[in-house]
């Protein structure tokens, strides 16, 4: 794939079809530790560790529409052949957290892409499932969460047109907010 953000839209929809109410999403840039790293966390039903051991080969997949399954051996292949690592996690009844960690500044690592189309695009393709986003970029914190939204704004659902737009205003300017400071601490570092 040829953004990070596409992989983090697979594997947070592996989620919504593992019955999840809420999936967590966490992204930490570091400078100082020339990392970025992923962390997709659901509360959805969890898989058996019999099918845990082989999960990231891509003709195991329990998908009826097709025999293979990508995705998250997509994500492992570009974590590691960027220097860095792949973990997946998941307990039967209680949820999966996969964790991708990757070179930062690795010359084939993909970029990042566009998070405000791809929260956007999660927070309307979830229904009613929430979503927690935490982006760190050198310890400045970008924040959104989807139940906080759906409380403040007494609605069940978000997917109306003002109320989409403005959680791609909000999330766009929180990130380049927090990609300003980040670029900062680029052209500081040695």
């Amino acid at each position: 794939m040829k953004e990070l953000s596409l992989h983090i839209l697979d594997i947070t929809q592996n989620s919504i079809r593992a019955q999840a109410k809420l999936v967590k999403l966490v992204i930490i840039e570091s400078v100082a530790k020339n990392e970025l790293t992923i962390i997709i966390e659901d509360d959805g039903c969890g898989i058996p560790a019999d099918r845990l051991q082989n999960i990231t080969d891509p003709f195991v997949t329990t998908r009826t529409t097709r025999r293979v399954g990508l995705g998250l051996s997509l994500f492992k292949a570009a974590a590691e052949a960027c220097g860095g690592y792949f973990e997946i996690s998941s307990t039967p009844g209680v949820g999966t957290k996969v964790i991708g960690t990757f070179m930062r500044d690795h010359i084939d690592r993909a970029p990042l892409g566009n998070m405000a189309d791809t929260i956007l695009t999660m927070v309307m393709s979830f229904g009613a499932a929430d979503l927690s986003y935490e982006h760190n970029c050198n310890n400045q914190l970008f924040v959104f969460n989807t139940r906080e939204i759906k409380e403040t704004l007494e609605v069940e659902s978000l997917n109306e047109p003002e109320i989409l737009n403005w959680i791609r205003e909000f999330v766009s300017e929180g990130l380049k907010e927090i990609q300003e400071i980040m670029e900062e601490a680029l052209w500081q570092s040695p």
